[in-house]
């Protein structure tokens, strides 16, 4: 089906936030006595919703996790964010190049996504288009989202691509009937059969519309 809508998630498809937030989770988990590597924090919450994240970290601890522990790794993320953060290579030269509607749909709050995109020059190329999980009531892998962002574009499922680099992003794109570009740039293994697999934005150019 022609692609008449592109939805992007943002965390390591837009920016490259990702080793910063696991820099920052890492850190903050030791703190309360939280063995965690940032291999095991590449491999158990990309793409994870916070929640899932808190739940996992206080099993690992054998006792909950302070309310603070939410607050504080937002604040210590943003202060990382403005500091290091930047946009995925060719991520403003592709935005740059697309005739059709583009969006953000994102399992992060607003207010971290707003940043993002503001931080690395991206956010112009969204207008009013920014979808996030917590305005939704839904989270990857729930296919709810995109279904969300695609009807208030008035764009049928089947025509909007979706551009994701987690496995519960792949997997949400799939499970709404959209074409599905996983952005590897490294090759990683192990991802949900179907769709297609991308090693830089670039290559998305080719399966759209001139």
């Amino acid at each position: 089906m022609p692609i008449e809508s592109v939805l992007f998630d943002c965390d390591g498809t837009l920016v490259d936030s990702e080793i910063l937030t696991r820099e920052v989770l890492v850190d903050l988990a030791r703190k309360f006595g939280i063995p965690l590597t940032l291999d095991d924090a590449r491999d158990e919450f990309t793409g994870a919703c916070m929640a899932d994240v808190v739940e996992a970290l206080a099993a690992r601890r054998g006792a909950p996790l302070p309310e603070s522990f939410v607050p504080e790794f937002r604040r210590r993320m943003a202060a990382a964010f403005r500091e290091h953060l930047r946009p995925i290579d060719g991520a403003a030269d592709l935005l740059e190049s697309i005739r059709l509607p583009c969006s953000v749909a994102s399992s992060g709050p607003r207010e971290k996504i707003e940043l993002s995109l503001a931080l690395t020059n991206l956010r112009g190329y969204f207008e009013d288009r920014i979808y996030s999980a917590y305005e939704v009531g839904v989270w990857k892998p729930d296919p709810g989202l995109f279904l969300h962002a695609a009807r208030v574009q008035g764009v049928a499922p089947d025509r909007c691509a979706v551009v994701e680099d987690s496995r519960q992003g792949i997997r949400a794109g799939l499970a709404a009937g959209m074409q599905v570009f996983a952005f590897q740039p490294s090759g990683a293994p192990a991802l949900p059969a179907g769709g297609t697999r991308i090693r830089h934005l670039s290559e998305l150019a080719r399966y759209l519309p001139a």
